[in-house]
């Protein structure tokens, strides 16, 4: 997993990734938002639901613990070995919206993760045992947590967009899935 030296790396790389993430989807039609083709596992508005419910998860856990709430992982009611259930509910939170406003929503998050990574001190974005939702068997610093719902899926998820954009080309429409 990639490292990052300062806050300032880490917020370039998830501006940078979520940019050329979102430029894939910007010559996606709305009626081809929800065709599905065989070599790709999600549809653009799958995939872009997919980002938002992590994103959301992640800001969740901090607002939550910082509340004082108890946090449960990765959502309450969703064990880590049976995730399809929740990515289940978060097509059906945001698969339905234009792709145009989930994009919009999406940078919007993200640019709430930057500003609270311009908020940690170094010590809680950098080591370990900052936070109780990060204190997993992972134990990892929240900085992994972050690049791991950020940059590291919109990196990967934007190949898988591409493809579907190569799959798709001369084909039409279908029903949702």
């Amino acid at each position: 997993m990639k490292t990052y030296q300062s806050k300032q790396e880490l917020i370039v790389a998830i501006n940078n990734s979520l940019k050329q993430y979102l430029t894939e989807f910007e010559e996606i039609s709305e009626d081809l938002k929800d065709h599905k083709v065989a070599a790709v596992d999600k549809t653009p508005a799958q995939n872009l639901a997919y980002q938002l419910g992590w994103v959301n998860l992640l800001l969740e856990w901090e607002s939550r613990e910082l509340a004082g709430f108890p946090v449960s992982m990765p959502k309450e009611g969703y064990k880590w070995n049976n995730l399809a259930s929740l990515y289940q509910n978060f097509y059906q939170t945001h698969a339905q919206h234009p792709l145009k406003e989930n994009t919009q929503l999406l940078s919007k998050r993200v640019k709430e993760v930057t500003d609270w990574i311009e908020n940690l001190t170094d010590e809680e974005l950098f080591e370990i045992n900052q936070r109780k939702w990060a204190t997993t068997p992972a134990n990892w610093p929240l900085y992994k947590w972050i690049h791991t719902n950020t940059v590291a899926p919109f990196t990967n998820f934007r190949v898988q967009i591409r493809k579907w954009k190569k799959l798709n080309i001369n084909t039409e429409p279908t029903k949702k899935p």
